[in-house]
């Protein structure tokens, strides 16, 4: 039976490469796992070999302390990889298919799987609705920054590849497919976006990236990307949008700049609860609302916010006791005022993975050069973290099999 390296949360900003089993078609103990899972059954489940698992921005949030992520959890839920074995209840997806996973685990079964709320599935958390690999209070699922993986319900999960051979080739772009691509298009898609919308997107980090590139893939007019990370923002100019530095002045003032007006027809949050106050600089404070309530000023009366990012309600390292139970001051008068709607939550990503698997196959997109995807070692993943923590301006793919760095 093959080794499975790994990788695990090891403290406040510690990650290591740890030795953990190969997958089992049960679920065992473990650090995470929820008491009521360890023991369930998987006949339903493919072991997947890892060819590609990406450091995301919701894996740093543990990393950093800001979670009560527990010392030794498998981190990783965006996972792309080769069906190596396949349980006896799994009828569609064989030994060999290359596969998308998406990051929120689903049943397919209860009603809120049916109804395409794939975020909110009933049956795989005990805790609340809706999971995730290698997440804190998500039930415990083991993350697949690792080499072997086990995934779940696999006939309804894994996103089959059409073609093997395309799909290594294009296999830095098919990785986002596993969470920011479809979370960043969620967040353009719940802000109301479409051909000619004006467009601002809070954050360059690799969601709002995901989030611009789906923006103008969905037709905008003019994607403006804010953003106190000068590296970041070169990144968003480099596939056409405009930026805006919010360490350099009003929000409201540079957009009307740019645009003739201060307001636009669509904003997206793609910071989350780690914002920091606007006008500061790189060393600005610590404002888990100044993101929010700076869309909610921004966005036309009658418009939408799209808001992929992370909101949490238990951050020990919050500035304040409310913030640490998710409790934010938000202006929620602005937004009454103004009739807006907010979209929250863990994005579907069913709802959008094929057709977006279909714009990359296609050359309608090319994601992985708008988010700087760089492959990495699996035991580089200690660099990785500490580099993307920095403000680098890169999505870090780890490499499991070698098949990318080699």
């Amino acid at each position: 039976m093959p080794g499975n390296h790994a990788v695990a949360y090891k403290g406040p900003g510690t990650v290591e490469i740890v030795q953990i089993d190969y997958p089992s078609f049960e679920l065992r103990d473990g650090p995470g796992v929820n008491p009521a899972n360890v023991g369930r059954k998987l006949p339903h489940g493919a072991i997947v070999k890892t060819l590609a698992t990406n450091i995301c921005g919701s894996d740093q949030h543990m990393v950093r302390g800001r979670t009560t992520a527990p010392v030794g959890l498998v981190l990783g839920h965006e996972i792309t990889g080769e069906v190596v074995e396949v349980g006896p209840d799994v009828e569609f997806v064989a030994v060999g298919d290359i596969v998308s996973v998406p990051f929120n685990i689903s049943c397919g079964r209860c009603r809120h799987c049916k109804a395409g709320k794939t975020g909110l599935c009933l049956n795989v958390n005990p805790d609340r609705p809706g999971s995730a690999y290698g997440y804190v209070d998500m039930g415990g699922w083991v993350g697949g920054q690792a080499e072997y993986v086990l995934v779940p319900y696999a006939d309804w999960n894994a996103l089959i590849f059409p073609d093997h051979d395309q799909a290594l080739e294009k296999i830095l772009d098919l990785a986002m497919l596993s969470d920011i691509f479809p979370t960043g298009f969620h967040g353009a898609v719940s802000a109301g976006v479409t051909v000619g919308s004006t467009v601002y997107i809070a954050g360059a980090g690799p969601v709002g990236l995901a989030a611009a590139a789906s923006a103008q893939l969905l037709g905008a007019a003019v994607v403006i990307v804010g953003d106190l990370n000068q590296d970041r923002l070169a990144q968003a100019r480099s596939f056409g949008c405009a930026t805006v530095d919010v360490g350099a002045g009003r929000v409201e003032d540079q957009l009307e700049q740019l645009l003739g007006v201060p307001e636009v027809d669509a904003a997206v949050d793609a910071v989350g609860f780690e914002a920091r106050s606007h006008g500061g600089g790189a060393q600005a404070a610590e404002a888990p609302a100044a993101v929010l309530n700076s869309l909610m000023n921004v966005t036309e009366a009658g418009g939408a916010i799209g808001i992929p990012g992370l909101y949490v309600t238990g951050d020990p390292g919050a500035v304040d006791d409310a913030a640490k139970v998710g409790a934010l001051s938000l202006s929620l008068g602005t937004g009454w005022a103004k009739s807006l709607s907010f979209t929250t939550g863990q994005c579907p990503v069913m709802k959008y993975n094929r057709p977006l698997m279909q714009a990359i196959l296609h050359e309608r997109v090319q994601i992985a050069r708008a988010v700087n995807a760089t492959a990495i070692a699996l035991s580089d993943a200690p660099r990785g973290y500490a580099e993307f923590d920095a403000g680098a301006a890169t999505k870090y793919v780890l490499d499991p099999s070698g098949l990318l760095t080699d």
